[in-house]
């Protein structure tokens, strides 16, 4: 799945020797990506093993002359862990700001924003929503400076989920 296969025919190069790959400069500049149309690999692992081909006719050993698989193998990218982003409750700011910065920062519906105020005020916390860690962090900020210039002293919390 995470295996690239390119084939390519190397006679008259010499590119095995005695199981060591020579030559690698001209294989990093014959398989370098696009620019444009890929990027390049985070790290990879390139093996040379040889390969017969139906199309040529096999000599004693089995193989044809000069060609190989080169394997290109990728990791496979780490999902980035997720916040939570809480809206905590206090007895002083009015429910309708706690709405209003439900709609503005989070895009919540006049219902949704409704439900998630209601969970603050009843049990203490509300779930504003789940981001990586950059979003929920800028969230946050957002959340604090429009109360501070509210004067209001709602408070904005994000925990890893």
């Amino acid at each position: 799945m995470g295996e690239e296969t390119l084939i390519a025919d190397w006679t008259g190069l010499n590119f095995l020797r005695a199981g060591a790959l020579v030559g690698a400069r001209w294989l990093s500049r014959l398989f370098r990506p696009h620019p444009k149309l890929a990027p390049a690999p985070v790290a990879s692992i390139v093996t040379v093993r040889p390969m017969a081909m139906a199309i040529e006719p096999t000599r004693r050993g089995g193989e044809a002359p000069g060609v190989a698989v080169v394997t290109k193998t990728r990791p496979k990218p780490k999902r980035p862990n997720m916040y939570r982003v809480l809206l905590l409750n206090d007895d002083y700011t009015p429910m309708e700001f706690v709405v209003g910065v439900l709609q503005g920062f989070f895009n919540k519906t006049l219902e949704e924003a409704t439900e998630i105020m209601l969970s603050v005020h009843n049990k203490g916390v509300g779930e504003c929503g789940v981001y990586t860690f950059e979003i929920a962090e800028t969230k946050v900020t957002q959340v604090m400076e429009q109360a501070r210039k509210s004067q209001h002293p709602l408070q904005c919390v994000m925990e890893k989920k």
